[in-house]
């Protein structure tokens, strides 16, 4: 199978499973609800797919997006990655990953 076709099943794979694997961490936030700060939703609900080297969701570390676009993506979704409603990461959450994700380093290559 050539490697685009890996890819498009990756993709495929991820987007019919991220849904389900989301669910299951919507337990992880706080007793409240409330979310530690933005590096705890990062590494329990965004890092599923994008601390995977590329395999399943983009690299995002060391991108230094801009907290606005993050936002209106998690809010929406974009190609394989799902919409997240504010039921399951609030407003603040999402505020504080989004500035999380812009300042993250680039990892260093081993």
């Amino acid at each position: 199978m050539s490697k685009i076709g890996i890819q498009v099943k990756t993709l495929a794979f991820g987007s019919l499973l991220a849904p389900l694997l989301f669910a299951s961490f919507s337990a992880q936030a706080g007793s409240a609800g409330n979310w530690k700060d933005g590096a705890q939703v990062y590494e329990k609900v965004c890092g599923q797919c994008h601390e995977t080297d590329g395999d399943i969701g983009v690299i995002l570390a060391g991108r230094q997006l801009p907290p606005a676009y993050t936002q209106l993506i998690v809010r929406n979704g974009l190609r394989a990655m799902p919409a997240f409603a504010a039921s399951f990461i609030d407003d603040k959450a999402l505020q504080n990953v989004s500035e999380y994700i812009q300042k993250m380093p680039a990892k260093g290559k081993e």
